[in-house]
């Protein structure tokens, strides 16, 4: 929890000083801001009781800011699960990226993951990549995304507690549909390659909105790991859940 903390307030210090470059930036090149900071809270609780006690925790935070030369989003999402008092997943992530407009349909970005899965693989593991976004596919109900890129990434073993290093590549699609005036179908692919793992997370939710602020999210994530040390027993990961999604 400590770390997560202390990436947290990292994560917020690049925010500060992303949103005081962009001040200065539209000082000085007069940038009209195009949305003030904007996003989301998801929260999502389960509890049971009887033969066999368990509670589940799923929870996300997301804030986007849009300018007419930049983009900076962060998100934090915190998962726990518990059976019986047994503490058996936990995991913690923090997604910092920063955009620079090229074009109508292209950008340049720089980001930073942090992902702490206290029951799984790697605990943490940190990446820090840059590279060129485009947008594929855009219409009124449809947007697909894809970005492609190279960074670096550190990784320590859960168990062992062995740390290493190396470079990677990273491609992002992000896509979302509306199918319905109140339904958004959303699906997020990451892959970044390594010499020793390639790790994958895939995202997909379905919204349905019932007013302005408030909606229900189905969710489903799928998270795989090609190497992984001797004593893990699984390279895949999944989990699903129901939110409630709080916009504001």
């Amino acid at each position: 929890m400590r770390d997560l903390i202390k990436v947290m307030l990292l994560s917020g210090l690049c925010l500060f000083a992303t949103g005081v470059y962009a001040h200065e930036e539209s000082e000085e090149e007069e940038v009209v801001v195009v949305k003030a900071w904007e996003g989301s809270g998801e929260l999502g609780f389960v509890s049971t009781t009887g033969n066999t006690e368990s509670e589940a925790l799923n929870a996300k935070l997301e804030f986007v800011r849009t300018g007419k030369k930049w983009r900076h989003r962060f998100t934090g999402t915190a998962l726990t699960t518990s059976e019986n008092g047994i503490k058996d997943n936990e995991r913690y992530t923090v997604e910092v990226q920063s955009d620079r407009k090229l074009t109508e349909k292209s950008w340049l970005f720089g980001a930073l993951r942090w992902d702490a899965d206290k029951f799984g693989t790697y605990d943490p593991s940190v990446s820090l990549t840059a590279g060129y976004g485009y947008q594929l596919m855009v219409s009124e109900r449809h947007e697909l995304r894809g970005e492609i890129g190279a960074g670096y990434r550190s990784l320590t073993e859960t168990v062992s507690g062995r740390e290493s290093s190396e470079l990677i590549g990273r491609f992002l699609l992000d896509d979302w549909w509306q199918v319905f005036g109140n339904t958004k179908w959303t699906n997020r692919l990451l892959v970044e390659y390594g010499s020793s793992n390639t790790f994958t997370l895939f995202n997909s939710g379905l919204a349905v909105s019932m007013n302005d602020k408030f909606a229900i999210r189905l969710t489903f994530e799928v998270r795989n790991n090609s190497s992984i040390p001797p004593g893990d027993s699984e390279h895949t990961d999944t989990t699903t859940g129901v939110n409630v999604v709080y916009n504001f």
